[in-house]
């Protein structure tokens, strides 16, 4: 499966089965969270066999069920764009891997000794990971037009922006909108944190698909 086959299946998923993480599987996850923190500067951690932080009234709000593994997504306190960004691309992984994930940034409980958070960091949110009960449903989307400005855009843009579309945003809210600018520099605008950097992701693997080899961010 290629990363946007995976961006195209992946939905967030907030129920569980028994089923562990384990073997090859578990090892490819532990690799990927490396690498994303030595690329990205971070301090992302694989929780396992950890339900505390998805029971409670928040978790109950946010209809977890069974949810025990997750990724600690901690980082420097201005790191919030490239840990969106990293996370969203370990989550794309998983999905290759037969796993289900969701974010979650407000509808999960502490759990503080699972975790390390060094002076000057932060926990942005947790990334649920595991073997779903269902493979999740597409959520509510804004169309192109919504949030696409301009006209006659290349393919490797149109692409980009439809993978956009398919990413997880803050209560799905996609305030965000896209752009062409000068010497094809690609503007996101009414975007920050976690959000833009999980938007930046889906966007160049869209864009990748069409043969563009690298995205020039304004």
């Amino acid at each position: 499966m290629d990363t946007l086959r995976a961006l195209e299946l992946r939905h967030s998923v907030r129920s569980y089965t028994d089923q562990p993480l384990s073997g090859d599987v578990l090892t490819t996850l532990q690799k990927l969270v490396k690498e994303a923190n030595k690329e990205g500067g971070l301090h992302i951690q694989l929780v396992l066999d950890r339900p505390k932080a998805f029971r409670g009234l928040l978790a109950k709000i946010g209809r977890f069920k069974n949810t025990k593994n997750y990724f600690a997504m901690i980082a420097k306190k201005n790191k919030g764009e490239e840990l969106g960004y990293y996370g969203q691309k370990i989550v794309l992984e998983a999905q290759k891997l037969g796993l289900n994930t969701c974010w979650a940034s407000g509808t999960f409980g502490k759990d503080a000794d699972a975790y390390d958070i060094d002076r000057g960091e932060k926990l942005f949110a947790v990334i649920a990971v595991g073997y779903g009960t269902t493979n999740g449903n597409p959520h509510k989307s804004k169309s192109f037009d919504d949030v696409v400005k301009g006209k006659d855009l290349p393919d490797w843009f149109t692409a980009g922006a439809n993978a956009a579309l398919q990413a997880p945003t803050a209560l799905n809210r996609q305030p965000f909108t896209l752009s062409l600018g000068k010497k094809d520099k690609v503007v996101l605008d009414k975007a920050s944190g976690l959000d833009r950097g999980i938007l930046k992701y889906n966007f160049e693997v869209g864009a990748a698909a069409k043969g563009c080899k690298k995205v020039d961010w304004k």
